[in-house]
């Protein structure tokens, strides 16, 4: 009996994007032996002059959540990076080193745990509008993985896990004595 009144206060939302555009494939030709999950805390503080902190200056306090991959790259090897004795039951793999991948940051897993502004930053905020406030502390979190992934045990682990499955896989394939080694083949 009643006409429905809808809550002028009630928020919406629309999404207006426009089709994702492929940029780029990329063949791959390695193995990703191993990965690591990482968490960061950056503590982000701004000043840029002689004002008390809460009058000019900000602080922000960002939890990042990201991933690091380790891989061994197959693209470069060449014939004498394996070798196979006269009645071939020993075979010798020379390998390139470990390396990883940058560091990917989990954005739906990372978040801002505190922020404080001084009220000069949250005026200009307020007339600027700058949607890109909180990018520095993005990258700064995925440097600081990147820099804890390098000193993991994640290149270790990758090559340990890259030996195991070649010396199955070569094992499976009839091969007695399989080496797996890390660095540049030996040219003769």
């Amino acid at each position: 009996l009643l006409p429905q009144l809808r809550n002028p206060f009630a928020e919406t939302t629309t999404e207006t994007s426009q089709p994702v555009l492929l940029k780029s494939i990329t063949a791959l030709s390695r193995y990703e032996a191993a990965s690591g999950s990482f968490e960061v805390v950056v503590d982000l503080t701004k000043r840029t002059s002689l004002l008390p902190s809460f009058i000019e200056g900000s602080e922000t306090l960002f939890i990042g959540q990201g991933t690091d991959i380790a891989f061994i790259d197959f693209a470069g090897l060449k014939s004498q990076a394996i070798t196979v004795n006269a009645n071939r039951t020993a075979v010798t793999v020379t390998l390139p080193k470990a390396q990883l991948e940058p560091a990917v940051l989990d954005v739906s897993q990372s978040y801002v745990y505190a922020q404080q502004q001084g009220l000069f930053n949250r005026i200009g905020n307020f007339f600027s509008g700058n949607p890109n406030s909180q990018q520095q502390v993005y990258i700064l979190a995925a440097q600081k993985i990147q820099t804890a992934a390098k000193q993991s045990p994640l290149l270790p682990e990758a090559e340990k896990n890259t030996q195991e499955m070649l010396t199955g896989m070569l094992t499976s394939l009839g091969f007695k004595h399989v080496t797996v080694t890390f660095g540049t083949p030996k040219t003769s």
